[in-house]
């Protein structure tokens, strides 16, 4: 990765560790945990290439660092506080999901399209299942949850911006993700 690239995705990390730190200061268990993950998951892209034996561009990397960031800084109030931020989280996630299905179907030579519909909507069920229990689990015992489930409204927007996310890979996968549809030399 260009020189360029890593000192951004240094600075992601690095304001991923800040919020960890300001999660600590408020006591907020959400934005810690939160944090945390989001730090490891900037570790993904890397994670991809060496098991995966492909070479990510470093766009593919920055856009997974992104998502990682965006979720974590929304447990500090954006998610509260900004009406969209949770559609634009969901749809970039979906879109990781959506894009990784996409570019294994292209490399095995199979149909992409009902392939990323099924996991990005199966992997949005699955999200909202996991936050529902952690509510449901964190009311139970007295702490306040990781996760917060907003209703059944939300859930339904959630999985709604998922199936955006899914669409965005379709209509522009070949174009975006067409070098990760073979494999390396």
């Amino acid at each position: 990765m260009p020189p360029d690239e890593r000192a951004i995705e240094r600075t992601i990390r690095y304001g991923l560790v800040a919020v960890f730190v300001l999660g600590l200061r408020r006591r907020d268990p959400g934005t810690v945990v939160n944090a945390a993950v989001g730090v490891v998951g900037t570790y993904l892209t890397e994670f991809v290439e060496r098991t995966c034996g492909v070479t990510l561009q470093p766009w593919h990397h920055l856009y997974v660092d992104t998502a990682m960031i965006t979720h974590a800084v929304g447990m500090l109030g954006p998610y509260d506080d900004i009406q969209w931020w949770d559609h634009v989280t969901h749809t970039h996630s979906a879109t990781i999901l959506g894009g990784a299905v996409f570019a294994i179907c292209r490399r095995t030579g199979r149909d992409p399209g009902p392939r990323v519909v099924a996991a990005v909507a199966c992997g949005g069920l699955l999200w909202e299942l996991v936050e529902y229990a952690i509510h449901v689990g964190a009311d139970q015992i007295g702490v306040e949850p990781i996760l917060v489930n907003y209703g059944k409204r939300d859930t339904l927007l959630d999985l709604l911006f998922d199936l955006v996310g899914a669409a965005l890979v379709l209509a522009l996968g070949d174009r975006v993700l067409g070098d990760l549809a073979t494999t390396d030399a």
